[in-house]
Order: structure tokens, then sequence, then C-alpha cells
């Protein structure tokens, strides 16, 4: 008698890429100030539902997604920037580090300052400089 293997999906957990969607909705909607009942009553979902989809644990539907990015004034796209970083060895010790520092009064100050920037070659610049500073710079002991 064959043994049936079990999906995938049931023994790994989520997949990162659900992880970090849900990620960055959390933190537009923190960035807002939006209540996680206000964003599920935007949606006609229940606070609960958006809870899952912040932790990764369902995954958002394209049309869903579509919905959140209206709700919370981005594009699509801004759900999924810097996933690719996140693929290949992603540990849950580097995860755990990025949402607690997510929830910091700083990093939602620097968020917030980051997305004022409204052209985006200077956003961009501004990324690259965060990206120098943060590998080291050793001529100025950063």
């Amino acid at each position: 008698m064959e043994k049936k293997a079990e999906p995938q999906d049931s023994v790994k957990g989520p997949d990162p890429i659900d992880v970090h969607v849900g990620h960055r909705v959390r933190v537009r909607r923190k960035m807002l100030g939006f209540s996680q009942t206000r964003l599920g009553n935007d949606l006609g979902i229940t606070f609960q539902q958006v809870q899952k989809y912040e932790r990764g644990a369902n995954r958002i539907g394209s049309s869903r997604l579509f919905h959140i990015s209206n709700s919370l004034n981005v594009p699509v796209e801004y759900f999924f920037e810097g996933a690719e970083t996140k693929l290949p060895g992603y540990e849950e010790q580097f995860e755990e580090m990025i949402n607690e520092a997510s929830d910091s009064a700083e990093s939602q100050d620097l968020l917030k300052m980051y997305y004022k920037i409204k052209n985006p070659r200077i956003r961009e610049q501004v990324l690259s400089l965060a990206t120098i500073l943060a590998q080291g710079v050793p001529e100025y002991n950063i």
C-alpha cells in the first residue's frame, strides 16, 4: 500500500512571500494609523481575517490585494518590494528582528518620512544611501 505524501504547505508553514506581503500590509496600515478593524471594514472582512493576512497565515488573493492597495493608498507593487531578498535562506531570527523593529516609533517615523518623498528617484537614492550605510563605510567608521 502506497503512502500519500502530505502537501508541502502543511509541512513547511506559510510561504515566505505570503509572510512578506502580510508584513508590508501591517507596516503600511500602522503607518496610516489604521486599526485592523478599520482596514477590515474597508474591505468587508473581519479584523481576524486581516490578522491572518498580516501573519501570512492566509494568502491574499489578487483581487483582495488590489482592494487593500486602494484602501492603504499604495500601488500593489509596494507589497512585494524587497521580497526577493527574503527568499533564499531567509532566517526566522532575522524575520523576527525585522517584525520587532517595525513596531518601534523610530521605524514608523522613518517609514513616514520615506513615503513623504514623492519623487521615486530620490526615494531610490535614499534607499541606496541607507543600504551603503548599513553595509558599513570603513573610511567613515560607519
